[in-house]
């Protein structure tokens, strides 16, 4: 389901972020190394991106895409990478709150696995039921129609923009109105 989710959409880092969750699970770690990476490249230097507005109650953060990162790196034996990751996520995580960040750091040195940051269970995409009755199609154009030329002398066949009219060539003949 998430591959079919960044398929369709291949900016949507929290679905890479959840497929990364997903593969570290399935001991896919160099997979979700690189997915790790990717949803933090989608987050476009951005602190954080609020998903709310699409249907999904979560907020997903930098540092913690970054921390999870640094999981699946300890999953690989990259410890220096992993210690390097997590000096970047304090970086990105808000002024006085690293407690979380030191104890990690704290574990990579002692070699110990990170489990890595999910979106909290039971959160799930649901899109507005305004944007779900959009989904159906709906005919713009209309029913297409065919319309000829009640001018005789008018021999245009197809699509233009406004010809200038000139005089007297819409004006129908004598034996027309006969």
């Amino acid at each position: 389901a998430f591959d079919k989710t960044v398929a369709k959409d291949n900016s949507l880092a929290v679905g890479y972020f959840q497929r990364g969750f997903v593969r570290l699970q399935l001991e896919m770690y160099e997979e979700a190394l690189s997915d790790y990476h990717m949803a933090f490249s989608h987050l476009r230097q951005n602190p954080f991106i609020d998903y709310k507005q699409l249907g999904l109650r979560h907020i997903l953060y930098a540092w913690e895409v970054l921390y999870s990162t640094a999981a699946a790196q300890c999953r690989l034996q990259q410890w220096q990478e992993a210690r390097v990751t997590l000096d970047k996520a304090v970086v990105w995580r808000p002024e006085g709150r690293t407690a979380i960040l030191d104890l990690a750091r704290q574990r990579v040195q002692d070699r110990l696995f990170l489990e890595p940051m999910q979106v909290p269970l039971g959160e799930f995409f649901r899109p507005r039921k305004k944007e779900v009755e959009q989904l159906d199609s709906k005919d713009f154009l209309g029913k297409p129609k065919v319309i000829s030329s009640i001018i005789p002398n008018d021999e245009y066949i197809g699509f233009e923009p406004l010809r200038p009219q000139k005089q007297g060539f819409y004006e129908p003949s004598v034996d027309a109105l006969r």
